[in-house]
């Protein structure tokens, strides 16, 4: 399998920009996807943050399962939401509020009030815009299904908070490929540079391991080889062309389509181990 890489020019100078923004910033808030916090997880941007508090969100949390809950726990100031749900605004407001509470406090026995400024920051598609735009209450930040949609830099001003919306960016290289697969499968890697062939075929091998009951009830799939499991999909769907070849591509693409949009069931692929090695490797 080809190793995996991407970090376009754009992300070097969206980082320069974010540290020379940071100062001016009360804090952070970390937007991670609930199905792989560990591998939506940029250690890099973590250390910009320095002593600065961090609010984690582990967004799409409806597209993940029950062992998310666990992960939830590793971060400390973390809360598990879904940004495409309303309910979602006054869980992070909240957790914004608590995180900002002593320092407003002492602000208040000082004699004046003050708008917290927080850095909203992430991999690519993890959310990031969407969690600024619930927060604003209005579209006011780009969001895409594809990876990158976000490069300028941009201030939304919320009540009791003013937020900047930051590009996407990865770590200048994977050293987990496994977790960077993970990536893969979510969307946060441009498909344009992945081969789609050894993605689809790798996380039908992790969903089996994983998930066997969710490929059954979608596919039929009841054991064999990554390739074999695809030509069952294919047969499964009606992916066959002329002359009773199956129509490879067409199939790669549905399971990793099914996957992202929820159709296979919550699922999570990150692990307590995988995510413990982020904060101690």
């Amino acid at each position: 399998m080809k190793t995996i890489q991407w970090f376009p020019g754009h992300m070097t100078k969206a980082m320069r920009m974010m540290e020379e923004v940071l100062p001016a910033a009360d804090g952070i808030i970390y937007v991670l996807d609930a199905r792989c916090p560990a591998a939506s997880f940029n250690p890099k941007l973590l250390k910009m943050a320095k002593s600065k508090p961090v609010l984690y969100i582990l967004n799409k949390s409806d597209l993940a399962d029950g062992r998310a809950d666990n992960l939830v726990k590793i971060f400390g100031n973390a809360v598990k939401i879904n940004a495409a749900n309303a309910s979602s605004k006054k869980i992070i407001l909240s957790a914004l509020d608590r995180l900002v509470a002593e320092k407003r406090e002492r602000n208040l026995q000082k004699g004046y009030s003050k708008t917290f400024r927080f850095m909203v920051v992430g991999v690519p598609n993890t959310g990031k815009s969407t969690v600024i735009n619930l927060l604003a209450g209005s579209k006011r930040a780009a969001t895409g299904d594809k990876a990158g949609v976000t490069r300028g830099k941009q201030w939304i001003r919320l009540d009791g908070f003013e937020l900047l919306d930051t590009p996407g960016t990865m770590p200048p290289a994977f050293e987990n490929q496994r977790l960077a697969l993970h990536l893969a499968y979510v969307g946060s890697i441009n498909d344009d540079i992945l081969d789609l062939d050894d993605i689809a075929l790798a996380l039908l091998a992790e969903l089996y391991e994983n998930y066997p009951s969710r490929l059954a009830e979608r596919y039929g799939i009841s054991g064999g080889t990554p390739l074999e499991m695809l030509e069952q999909v294919a047969k499964k769907r009606g992916f066959v062309l002329r002359g009773g070849e199956y129509d490879y591509e067409r199939a790669e693409r549905a399971v990793i389509d099914d996957f992202r949009k929820g159709r296979l069931g919550a699922i999570t692929l990150d692990t307590a181990e995988d995510l413990n090695g982020c904060f101690n490797g």
